[in-house]
């Protein structure tokens, strides 16, 4: 069973991001207080849709993309200069930063299992705080905080979510996806690691 417990997984959460030594790292976590990141769910419906979801799933996605991470390094040593440690941390807990501002709390009226109508508190998505999309307003936030990523952070948490998050028959966005691909494994790596988080390690949770 894990631990959810706000205050303990924004400690390990900050303490890695400090650990990186990023000039301003300070003034994006105060960002990230302000907007509430530790606070929100991961998702409305899916993984992690409760407060605290957010970091706790950030987290996840840092743990395996350090386990896959070493793999790839005792598979293919030459491609451990292309995946240092800090770019990991970067782009693993601060991939999903956009998340922070859409999720709102609403009370909503349904029915128990007994047939009584009751108050629910749940969540529901707003997009309209900086409409341009889901990995590019993580780079937005970050870079109006004063992080000053590199390009192969931009493009992994760009294209966290790769395919699923292109619009649909983009043959220009396809290219660019895969340009991103082959200049850094970093692109591939959050975005597999983000993919077992949410789809293995938080099921059933």
């Amino acid at each position: 069973m894990q631990n959810f417990d706000i205050p303990t997984m924004r400690a390990r959460f900050c303490e890695l991001l400090q650990q990186t030594n990023r000039e301003n790292i300070n003034y994006v976590i105060e960002d990230l207080d302000a907007w509430g990141f530790f606070q929100a769910p991961a998702s409305v419906r899916n993984h992690y849709n409760f407060a605290g979801g957010l970091v706790a799933h950030s987290l996840n996605v840092y743990d395996a993309a350090m386990a896959i991470r070493s793999s790839m390094i005792s598979l293919r040593p030459e491609v451990e200069k292309q995946l240092p440690e800090n770019s990991v941390i970067i782009a693993a807990l601060l991939h999903d930063v956009c998340k922070s501002s859409i999720y709102k709390l609403v009370t909503r009226r349904r029915k128990s299992e007994i047939g009584t109508w009751e108050d629910v508190e749940s969540y529901e998505v707003d997009y309209s705080d900086l409409p341009v999309g889901h990995g590019e307003k993580s780079v937005i936030m970050l870079l109006r905080s004063g992080l000053d990523l590199d390009d192969a952070e931009i493009c992994a948490i760009r294209w966290h979510m790769a395919p699923y998050d292109m619009p649909m028959q983009s043959i220009e966005m396809d290219k660019n996806l895969r340009t991103a691909q082959r200049q850094s494994p970093l692109t591939t790596l959050i975005h597999l690691a983000d993919s077992l988080a949410a789809q293995v390690l938080e099921i059933d949770a």
